[in-house]
């Protein structure tokens, strides 16, 4: 228990104090190459609410690359942690090596991969004339078939190679799933990315999502995943270092690099954990938040043009009916804390 302990704290410490050493080079870059987006998104909108509560000046003026330092971090603290427990064998460097096949290789290349594919978007955003620049429904498109392609490729893994064809219900035994668990994974995937529009306000997806990997952090090492619960450690302890530096007046924002790859990474650790059905409530406010925005579109487009919400998604909602962006941001960090502590009790007692 001690030394599982450590293997989940150390690497956690180690990737926060990284992301803190690493952040002000990053920072330096990303402003001396002007790494932010060309295009506002009040460009493509009328609507008066969003122009009062948009700043404009600060979208256009502020990197979006910072996921960079995120999933760098989280990079470099897996591999030398990796390459320690290979190359330096010793009974504590071996136990910190937490890559490993059975749990965290998947999502760690499901991390890469995401952000990868965020960062060519970013740079797209930054960089290009095109109508991608501004972000078309057509590029967004081709960024749910990607997610899509991706999602399909694991739940194959998951089929195939670790012969996961059930999920457990909370309360309620195991749901048999067979072949469908591919379809149904993809299916979670592109729900959990879709809460990536909670990037919007200065601080409010770092804070959330720390509080969320950090509950899948508890839950692995409730499940014995001791792997899994350093990786989501580290995880957390890079959201946490870029949070240092992203609370408001944010130096850069996370940009599709980060929350592609770490919501696609998420639901990836639901699977691996056997808590799909916990999900939406230690991700709450990333469920919540995709929901407004599809109830907005489903009552513009049946109800003749009217809103549910001054503005979708929910976080702007809450800005146009005059809460101060900070209040936004704390209330939902509070929350986030609140339901991974009620996902965490649940996750456990349902066994």
């Amino acid at each position: 228990m001690y030394l599982d302990l450590v293997k989940i704290f150390v690497p956690t410490a180690f990737a926060f104090f990284l992301g803190l050493f690493f952040t002000p080079f990053a920072t330096h870059f990303f402003y001396k190459y002007k790494m932010w987006k060309k295009y506002s998104r009040s460009i493509e909108t009328s609507t008066t609410d969003f122009k009062n509560i948009h700043n404009e000046k600060g979208e256009l003026n502020t990197p979006r690359i910072g996921g960079v330092i995120i999933w760098g971090s989280i990079l470099f603290s897996t591999l030398v942690f990796y390459t320690m427990g290979i190359f330096s064998p010793s009974p504590l460097s071996i136990k910190l090596n937490f890559l490993s096949r059975n749990q965290t290789l998947i999502p760690f290349f499901t991390l890469l991969l995401g952000a990868i594919i965020g960062l060519w978007d970013d740079l797209i955003q930054i960089y290009s004339d095109s109508k991608f620049a501004r972000d078309d429904v057509s590029w967004r498109n081709w960024k749910a078939f990607l997610i899509a392609l991706i999602s399909f490729l694991i739940g194959i893994w998951f089929f195939y190679k670790l012969d996961m064809t059930s999920l457990h219900i909370p309360f309620g035994g195991d749901l048999y799933l067979g072949f469908l668990i591919i379809p149904f994974f993809m299916l979670v995937t592109l729900a959990t990315f879709s809460g990536g529009v909670i990037d919007g306000i200065d601080g409010l997806a770092g804070g959330v999502l720390a509080s969320i990997f950090a509950a899948y952090s508890a839950i692995a090492f409730a499940n014995n995943q001791i792997d899994l619960a350093a990786f989501s450690g580290v995880i957390t302890g890079a959201l946490l270092a870029f949070l240092w530096f992203n609370i408001p007046p944010a130096r850069f924002y996370m940009g599709e690099t980060g929350i592609m790859g770490l919501t696609i990474t998420l639901a990836t650790l639901a699977f691996l954990t056997d808590s799909v059905f916990i999900l939406p409530i230690v991700a709450l406010p990333l469920a919540v938040t995709s929901v407004s925005v599809i109830l907005q579109m489903l009552s513009k487009k049946f109800r003749g043009g009217k809103r549910i919400f001054r503005l979708a998604p929910l976080h702007h909602h809450f800005e146009a009916i005059g809460w101060p962006t900070y209040k936004v941001t704390m209330r939902y960090w509070v929350s986030s804390i609140i339901f991974s502590i009620i996902g965490i009790i649940l996750a456990i007692i349902s066994r």
